[in-house]
């Protein structure tokens, strides 16, 4: 047992380091892209800390975002003013990156890369771990209510049509 928790903490931290690396490059990648497509459009003497303000908003909007969408769910209220939101923002986000991008498939392919990968794995992150269909009996668990079939005999109706069936009775399930 003691093996599989070390296993576990050494593949926990790889993912760590994984997923810092490629976050940071993406978010480079994508920021830098937003800022150039800001700069390439703001009026003349914009000063540059513009375009990286813009970059940081337009990347971590989305962010934040999906944060309010998974407390929401998890709280049960509703996640449309976030979830527009985050559509926005990573539209906006993944305009940027084809804007700036050679104008083939190629191009708008690779150039939406960094979006891409930077959306994914913040939804992989912040995903949290699968649940599972069923969850495993307790001692505080009450067994389930016992429901028995009682047989009956056909019953005519008014115009002589016999009623064949069943009638179910419900029973609370026996205490121990």
């Amino acid at each position: 047992m003691r093996s599989r928790r070390v296993k576990d903490r050494i593949e926990s931290l790889a993912l760590v380091v994984i997923l810092t690396v490629v976050a940071v490059a993406a978010g480079w990648a994508s920021f830098t892209h937003v800022h150039d497509w800001t700069m390439r459009h703001a009026p003349t003497g914009t000063p540059d800390a513009f375009g990286w303000v813009n970059a940081v908003i337009s990347e971590l909007v989305p962010v934040a975002a999906l944060l309010i969408i998974k407390r929401r769910r998890r709280d049960g209220a509703p996640i449309g003013y976030p979830l527009f939101l985050l559509i926005a923002a990573g539209t906006l986000s993944l305009c940027a990156q084809l804007a700036v991008a050679q104008p083939s498939p190629a191009g708008w392919l690779l150039s939406a890369v960094p979006a891409l990968a930077f959306m994914a794995l913040v939804k992989l992150i912040f995903a949290g771990p699968p649940t599972t269909a069923t969850a495993p009996a307790t001692a505080e668990q009450e067994p389930a209510p016992i429901v028995e079939a009682i047989p009956v005999r056909p019953i005519a109706r008014p115009n002589g049509v016999p009623v064949i069936g069943q009638v179910t009775r419900w029973s609370p399930a026996p205490s121990y």
